[in-house]
């Protein structure tokens, strides 16, 4: 109940439309109401032999009827449809919004497919409350109020015969409700689960083709598939004993009404216009029942969908930025200090402990050590993705954790091992690192970073599409385009990940060329495996099981029985 009441809620700032939304609905209940009236009219007319006067009129007012009926329902649908996709916008917009407020951990902890699964397919789950759902729940009270006085009002005897079947409906839907819910949240769950193996399996599909693993996948997915439809079946053969049983106890309700109501003409209790006009307005009071159960099946689905859209409207982000932070007038000269730094990734499993270092404004630092040594933990320390568990960070004297969170990332430019790009041209990847660059920033950027060549032998030069992910690039073209981001971002602060580790020499050649452009005058933290491509560096920090273990200048390191000494060694021997 409170995530249907959430749900509406996003219906208050379009309240004037959905009054009138419901007005509508209201008036073309009551419309419905009047033909059976006029119909009861015209049988007693004729069964009487009187004059064909009134019958006439009422033929013409049915007549009426129905086109001012058919009119206001058109601008009900009208209008609400416009409510319903504005409704749908703010609730998607929201949920993308708080993913964007999300830390690094909420996404590494959940595949894309599942959230992705979130976004659409439970956005569009709850949309049909505002489709179908409030509207037909209104419309559908209306109607069994005013036909329940209309038939109490004829006779209220033949009445409470009508209704006999109501208690028995509404334990049938008490009952399916209990069980359709908790079904949906399995459906969902399953459905977020194959999303979640198709968008992967997508994505690697390079991986799939060369180890000529298609069977293998087939495999997987029909059977999180077959998962899925076998939950859709359970709640279908749910519906499906369901609907048909509470439709076969309301039509019961017309042959008690024939049953009972016969036996009144007989006695002239009633007239047979009257028996006429109760079975027109049972049909009547039955239909919105009906249509109860079926808004009570989708709300099922939806409530299920609604959950998992409020679990990630609500999740409170790990990393939250002080609700008094600075913003500093100007950028950072770059001085950056770790202050006796522990982080662990799972409790009881430290990542990193008791690192203790100070970059000077300009210095170029190294990071080294074997895979898993805490290098590009650091990184993610000092960009907030996640917050230190004690011990402190600092920039220009400022603790990061007192900074604005958006301050803080614009003073760092990351350049890391895989460059993520996005399916747009050349231009807007490279405007990614500054949104309001114009062309001509933009192509300075790119011959800055030894990327202007390329671009222009593209087919559409720095209009060209690049694929997702950048797939129509090669792996050096995605670098200097990452590093041309970067130029265009222009930060005090580099870190570069790994930024040469899967280009061949000559690539490797030309991106040191643009890396070193990109150094100039700038703090910079570079991690790498390959010792060859720490050149330049002021000193170098030597990592171990997460601790920083030597410190010192390339020379001075190596002409000792140093760890770093030993990784050299090893390198060159290889």
């Amino acid at each position: 109940m409170n995530s249907l009441l959430r749900v509406l809620s996003y219906l208050k700032p379009y309240q004037g439309k959905v009054a009138l939304t419901l007005f509508l609905a209201i008036s073309t209940t009551l419309l419905d109401l009047v033909p059976p009236w006029l119909t009861k009219v015209i049988v007693d007319n004729l069964v009487e032999n009187t004059d064909m006067t009134p019958v006439y009129w009422a033929i013409a007012g049915i007549a009426l009827v129905y086109l001012t009926r058919n009119f206001t329902n058109h601008k009900r649908i009208v209008i609400n449809n416009k409510v319903e996709q504005n409704v749908v916008f703010d609730l998607r917009s929201e949920v993308y919004r708080s993913l964007q407020k999300l830390s690094l951990k909420y996404f590494e902890n959940r595949s894309t497919g599942e959230l992705m699964s979130r976004a659409n397919d439970d956005v569009n789950y709850v949309e049909r409350i505002f489709i179908d759902g409030v509207e037909q729940v209104v419309t559908a009270t209306l109607t069994l109020i005013g036909i329940s006085v209309i038939l109490f009002y004829m006779h209220w005897k033949l009445a409470l015969v009508a209704l006999l079947p109501i208690p028995f409906l509404i334990y049938g839907a008490w009952i399916y409700t209990e069980k359709a819910h908790n079904q949906y949240h399995v459906v969902r769950k399953r459905a977020a689960s194959m999303n979640s193996k198709l968008q992967d399996s997508i994505s690697g599909i390079r991986e799939t083709l060369s180890f000529n693993r298609q069977l293998h996948e087939v495999e997987q997915f029909e059977k999180r598939s077959r998962d899925y439809c076998e939950g859709t079946l359970k709640v279908m053969r749910m519906w499906a004993i369901y609907s048909p049983t509470m439709m076969f106890l309301g039509s019961l309700g017309t042959v008690l009404i024939l049953l009972f109501g016969a036996g009144l003409v007989q006695a002239n209790e009633i007239t047979v216009g009257s028996l006429v006009a109760f079975v027109g307005y049972l049909a009547l009071f039955y239909t919105p029942i009906n249509q109860l159960h079926s808004v009570n099946h989708m709300l099922q689905h939806a409530l299920a969908s609604g959950d998992r859209l409020f679990e990630i409207i609500d999740t409170v982000p790990d990393v939250r930025e002080s609700p008094n932070a600075i913003l500093p007038l100007t950028n950072v000269r770059g001085v950056i200090h770790f202050d006796r730094v522990n982080f662990s990734y799972i409790e009881g499993k430290p990542a990193i402990r008791g690192i203790e270092f100070t970059l000077s404004a300009g210095e170029k630092i190294a990071l080294v050590g074997h895979t898993g040594s805490g290098k590009s933990t650091l990184v993610k320390l000092l960009m907030r993705f996640y917050d230190v568990d004690s011990g402190e960070i600092s920039l220009d004297g400022y603790p990061i954790k007192d900074l604005k969170l958006s301050y803080l990332r614009e003073q760092i430019g990351l350049v890391s091992q895989d460059p993520f790009l996005f399916n747009g041209t050349v231009a807007e990847n490279i405007m990614y690192g500054n949104i309001e660059a114009s062309r001509e920033e933009i192509i300075k950027a790119a011959i800055a970073s030894h990327a202007d060549p390329f671009i222009k032998n593209l087919p559409d030069g720095y209009d060209t599409q690049v694929g997702e992910r950048g797939v129509k690039l090669s792996g050096g073209e995605k670098h200097r385009i990452a590093i041309a981001r970067t130029f265009l971002k222009d930060p005090p602060i580099i870190i570069l990940d790994e930024a040469t580790s899967t280009v061949d020499t000559k690539t490797e050649y030309h991106i040191k060329e643009a890396l070193n452009k990109l150094m100039a005058g700038r703090t910079t933290l570079s991690i790498a495996h390959r010792l060859s491509t720490l050149e330049g560096a002021d000193r170098i920090l030597v990592m171990r099981d997460g601790e920083l273990v030597e410190s010192g200048t390339h020379d001075a390191l190596i002409s000792i029985d140093s760890e770093y000494a030993n990784l050299f060694r090893y390198q060159v021997h290889l």
